[in-house]
């Protein structure tokens, strides 16, 4: 097991891992935005009316783009334990 090899297993970990935030947190980042400047305009100052339509984005997300999110997740679990044998011997 070489030094380069465990930046590679620890890059595409990062790379995975980022990957699959940035579906989940964009989303939520422009559903907070637009709730924040239609707070800003009627003045409503209400906890909930930022939370309520930030999860409901985020469930939506999930249910779309679950599937994918699980097959890259399988792909890359896969795909280390192959590599086992070639990283010990």
């Amino acid at each position: 097991m070489t030094p380069e090899s465990i930046v590679t297993i620890g890059k595409d970990a990062l790379y995975v891992t980022i990957m699959l935030i940035l579906v989940l947190l964009i989303p939520a980042l422009v559903v907070g935005l637009l709730v924040s400047v239609f707070q800003a305009a009627t003045q409503i100052n209400e906890a909930t009316l930022s939370f309520v339509p930030k999860l409901i984005v985020m469930m939506l997300v999930l249910v779309m783009a679950g599937p994918w999110m699980l097959r890259i997740l399988v792909t890359y679990t896969h795909n280390l334990i192959e590599s086992i044998p070639q990283l010990i011997g």
